[in-house]
């Protein structure tokens, strides 16, 4: 079926042929790539892994065989066992860990799996640092370690809960303000182990809790990525339930969707902007986001009078510019938010305890919540190429087409009109150009869509 390997980790199918799909064999191979890494870059005599994984079918076995091949290295593993990306983002430094691994395809389907990569800080692996391991992997240069030196695992089962302690005593975060609201919410947590943490952490917090798909079994009952057209159930459970709130969830619990009191979509692009909107009129300061989110970021920035600015896409790059900027808050548009008084990692856990904190100190319905926010409309569509066609050549003639307005190439080619914007982005993997469009109304970010993709089929032809 599939094997993608690249700078971030490896994400691949069950089953198949080594170097294909992703087998126990490629497993292995990558989780030996990731220990000679870590233990060329360090010169302490005991290195120590933090291994979690989301409830996928598949999770189990991969995470025998990664936790086994460090042992074989002579790394000393913590075993969280079901977990979510930002439990074990935590768990790294408090750990003292050198290193960590999400077994994890986010918002892939049930027969998807991936060894994701943290650095000692319980953060994504750079560029760099990602070209590396893949080397060794391409290699297979590994020395496995003898009898006597082999590592040991060690089961930490309760790791959620203490994720669930550190958001409750962020400054921001008002438990008992949350208590006196008596909100009911409805969570769909697509059977994986937000099915476990996101319950957990509304009842701490005095929620009257529905669940919907909360058993962390990996049989996903729909499209695991949160988005509108997936998410029926639970927008008919929200209304039938006269519930103030839908939550939801991917399987690995770093991004996050809300159904309002209607059960109509909040919109994952309002994940951040509304939870932005709350921390900054508490903790002045600047925000990020990437080059695809929602210009509602910036507006809103600038009303509390302090700076937006933009990343490339990726996680990795949305932190860099984080720290480089020394923003309160940021994230992706797809419902990831990164709290730095946290972690500097996508966290749904903190996204979830911001916003009821900032709905019960604001007295008003979602809906009225979304109201409140500069208003836009995405439209995302992409034009497929043939292979032998230039495509950086093609982005670059779109530049030079618009070079009288506001444009960034930082990723891709961004161009920004007085109204709306348009994002053009090649694939790495394929001849496709993916157009990312946002304007003022649904119509108007569909017809620019169009536009762009009626102009690179002219300088194609």
């Amino acid at each position: 079926m599939s094997l993608i390997k690249s700078i971030s980790g490896i994400r691949g199918t069950i089953g198949g042929k080594p170097s294909e799909n992703l087998t126990p064999l490629d497993a292995v191979k990558f989780a030996a790539a990731y220990g000679t890494w870590l233990k060329n870059e360090n010169t302490k005599p005991k290195l120590k892994v933090v291994i979690g994984r989301d409830a996928r079918i598949s999770g189990s076995m991969i995470q025998q065989l990664v936790m086994n091949t460090l042992v074989g290295l002579g790394i000393d593993v913590i075993d969280l066992g079901l977990s979510t990306t930002p439990t074990v983002e935590i768990a790294v430094p408090l750990e003292n860990a050198d290193g960590g691994i999400i077994l994890t395809a986010s918002h892939n389907p049930k027969q998807w799996n991936a060894l994701k990569l943290l650095n000692n800080k319980g953060e994504f692996l750079n560029g760099a640092e990602g070209v590396k391991i893949l080397n060794y992997a391409d290699k297979e240069d590994f020395v496995f370690s003898e009898v006597d030196d082999l590592g040991t695992i060690t089961i930490v089962d309760d790791y959620i809960d203490r994720h669930i302690e550190e958001v409750l005593k962020l400054k921001l975060v008002d438990a008992e303000l949350v208590k006196k609201a008596k909100f009911k919410v409805v969570v769909d947590a697509v059977n994986s182990t937000g099915g476990i943490a996101i319950p957990a952490l509304l009842k701490r917090m005095g929620v009257e809790v529905i669940e919907l798909y909360c058993e962390p079994n990996g049989h996903f009952p729909h499209n695991p990525e949160p988005l509108k057209e997936h998410l029926g159930d639970i927008c008919k459970l929200v209304a039938k339930e006269k519930a103030d709130l839908g939550v939801v969830v991917d399987p690995d619990v770093d991004r996050l969707a809300f159904i309002d009191e209607k059960g109509e979509m909040f919109g994952e692009e309002y994940t951040l902007v509304a939870c932005a909107d709350y921390v900054l009129g508490k903790t002045p300061g600047d925000t990020v986001s990437n080059l695809s989110s929602s210009r509602a970021l910036r507006d809103l920035t600038n009303k509390h009078g302090n700076t937006y600015r933009a990343s490339a896409v990726g996680e990795v790059n949305v932190v860099e510019l984080m720290k480089e900027s020394d923003a309160v808050i940021g994230g992706e548009g797809n419902g990831g938010i990164i709290y730095p008084e946290s972690h500097y990692g996508r966290d749904s856990l903190v996204g979830v305890a911001l916003f009821l904190t900032y709905l019960a100190e604001k007295n008003m319905a979602v809906s009225e919540i979304k109201k409140s926010c500069p208003m836009y409309y995405m439209s995302k569509n992409k034009i497929e190429l043939t292979p032998e066609l230039d495509v950086d050549a093609i982005l670059e003639s779109v530049k030079n087409n618009h070079s009288s307005e506001e444009i960034s190439t930082v990723d891709g080619v961004k161009i920004d009109f007085a109204e709306n914007w348009v994002h053009l982005r090649k694939s790495n993997t394929e001849p496709i150009i993916r157009i990312y469009t946002e304007a003022k109304s649904q119509a108007e970010a569909d017809s620019l869509a169009q536009k762009m993709i009626e102009e690179i089929k002219a300088l194609v032809a």
